[in-house]
């Protein structure tokens, strides 16, 4: 039996670096779930900040910035409908997230998240801007919970 359990942004870094699929673990966050099995083992967390897309910081919309399991049943469902629970309780009136457009969404409209469109995708890198190395430029879909 899989449940909803409180875990540390560091824990949560550290799980998400070890099992997301293809990106490491976020630089900022604000709050961080996770899901355990009952011998107490973290086996998936969902990271949550402010929005990565500057248009989107108005200080009510929190993005889910990561999701990662390692593949347990209904994991991600739980993960982002507690990140929609906390996230209201911390007073946000909506999240964000966004997938690659190779992955459904099954999860997330379990979750109550509704598909927004996709991005044009591309690059933040920019002359003169050094935030690292850039990450999967392609297009992506964005999902909303309002």
């Amino acid at each position: 039996m899989i449940e909803v359990c409180p875990v540390s942004l560091k824990l949560a870094k550290e799980v998400c670096g070890r099992l997301h699929r293809h990106l490491g673990p976020p630089t900022k966050c604000n709050f961080a779930v996770g899901i355990c099995d009952e011998s107490g083992e973290v086996r998936g967390v969902a990271i949550v900040g402010e929005p990565v897309a500057r248009n989107l910081c108005d200080g009510w919309t929190f993005e889910v910035l990561r999701v990662a399991t390692d593949g347990c049943e209904n994991g991600c469902s739980m993960l982002l409908a507690a990140c929609r629970k906390m996230a209201r309780a911390w007073g946000a009136r909506r999240l964000v997230t966004y997938t690659l457009p190779s992955e459904g969404g099954t999860s997330l409209r379990a979750a109550g998240f509704v598909y927004d469109g996709q991005t044009k995708g591309g690059t933040w890198q920019r002359e003169g801007r050094t935030s690292g190395p850039p990450v999967c430029g392609e297009p992506k879909s964005r999902w909303i919970w309002e």
